[in-house]
């Protein structure tokens, strides 16, 4: 072994180290700008050596295994941050919507024609016998109905295209899940021989980052290089090389879509991700604004048509409801509508006199009175607005501070598993000369053989 074929033969193993060395270097600057790459450390150990008489020979180097560089650990808490990121995004987009929809600058929303309403009973008490007051009535009446509709349509129409959402979701969720359950065949199978996974865990990592941002899931070892992943509350969407598809199926109460594992129904347990963000906006968020909207509605139309049977019409009969009554406050921004279409019939009159307007002030008064849950309704309706203001205010604070973190784990993520030019570059020239230096020395060897042949024949 010291003699010039093992000389030949260490520095033929130092060509084929360093090369793949190389091999290993040029991968890692090839992938400085994928971010869900770990970089790979090189490995390169001694040989046994050779024991000849009372001599040892080394007998050169060898490439190990690369080995992928990696926090388990701090790539669960990058989950964890991107499924509170993701389920906020989502709440928030639901939000943004509804606050457009109650954009008392820019026209849109109840606040001008709830005022606008009020204000026509204070100008037909001006001129009680005009027929164009009354008409004025009726019109505003029909305006603030047909604001009440809208409103009330629009955030239904806002909870169907969430549900859309959450069928999507949950086809993501589904098809990711089968994804990792083939990434921990892989997996699993090169680790049983020995091999770094690098390249496939990179892929399963890069999975569940996406799947954290779809639903909230907690992770597990499953033995041999393969994970579990189950929702934070313990069902099932990958045990090993096995996936478990969640399901939806319409809930006839609401409508809308719940979640299912197996027969077990996850809707109301599930919070992180997209899919929690969009179900509480759906089933939570939407709903409460509905159904304030409909006690303001269906207080306003109470108060209304009792007012108005108080008084007396332009003929001096008894006032009738004003809006069509209502049985209850359920639905009733939807159903909300002006009953008389005959400006004679609004009444203004306090005592059937011709000219009275004690009726139509009574009715203006309405507007300051706490009819609404012991507010007036323009009070109950600007507390409405700023609950809803508040609630994403609220998701934008708390979105802002998790982007943070964000952030800041990143950059630590960066410094164990990313990738530095500098040192890539410092790598690559050693591993340059030192596979130059043996192709030297197989140059040399070479000669010497051929020098000692020469000299046999």
């Amino acid at each position: 072994m010291g003699g010039l074929s093992g000389s030949l033969g260490i520095a033929l193993g130092a060509l084929a180290a360093n090369r793949g060395a190389i091999a290993i270097t040029s991968n890692n600057i090839a992938n400085v700008n994928n971010p869900a790459y770990s970089r790979q450390r090189i490995n390169l150990s001694e040989n046994p050596p050779v024991q000849v008489g009372p001599v040892l020979f080394g007998t050169g180097v060898t490439l190990e295994q690369a080995t992928s560089i990696r926090d388990n650990l701090l790539e669960r808490r990058l989950d964890q941050e991107n499924q509170s990121a993701s389920h906020l995004d989502a709440f928030l987009g639901a939000l943004n919507q509804v606050q457009a929809l109650f954009n008392e600058a820019a026209g849109s929303g109840l606040q001008a024609p709830l005022t606008a309403f009020f204000n026509s009973f204070s100008q037909l008490s001006v001129n009680p016998t005009s027929a164009a007051s009354r008409q004025a009535v009726i019109t505003a009446g029909q305006n603030l109905a047909s604001a009440f509709r809208y409103s009330a349509s629009s955030l239904r129409a806002l909870q169907s295209s969430t549900d859309i959402g959450v069928e999507q979701s949950v086809r993501q969720i589904n098809q990711i899940a089968q994804q990792v359950a083939a990434l921990n065949v892989q997996i699993s199978g090169l680790e049983s021989v020995g091999q770094d996974p690098g390249a496939f865990l990179d892929q399963r990592t890069q999975l569940l980052r996406q799947l954290s941002g779809l639903i909230e899931i907690s992770e597990a070892d499953a033995g041999n290089g393969s994970l579990t992943v189950t929702t934070s509350g313990g069902a099932a969407l990958v045990v090993a090389f096995h996936a478990f598809a969640l399901t939806t199926a319409i809930n006839p109460d609401t409508t809308y879509h719940d979640v299912y594992s197996q027969d077990t129904n996850l809707t109301a347990d599930l919070r992180g991700g997209a899919l929690g963000g969009q179900i509480e906006a759906r089933d939570r968020e939407i709903p409460s604004i509905l159904q304030k909207l409909d006690t303001l509605a269906y207080a306003v139309a109470t108060a209304v048509n009792t007012q108005s049977q108080s008084g007396f019409d332009a003929n001096g009969n008894a006032g009738l409801d004003f809006f069509v009554p209502l049985a209850s406050s359920s639905a009733a921004a939807s159903s909300l509508a002006v009953s008389i279409s005959d400006p004679g019939l609004v009444a203004a009159s306090s005592d059937g006199a011709v000219g009275s307007n004690g009726n139509a002030q009574a009715l203006a008064a309405l507007k300051d009175q706490a009819i609404v849950a012991g507010e007036s309704p323009a009070n109950y309706y600007s507390a409405l607005i700023f609950s809803i203001g508040n609630s994403v205010s609220q998701a934008q604070a708390e979105k802002a501070a998790v982007e943070l973190v964000q952030q800041q784990l990143q950059n630590q993520r960066g410094a164990i598993s990313g990738v530095s030019l500098d040192e890539e570059a410092v790598n690559l020239i050693r591993f340059q000369s030192a596979y130059a230096a043996a192709a030297n020395v197989v140059s040399v060897v070479n000669e010497l053989l051929a020098t000692t042949l020469a000299m046999i024949r």
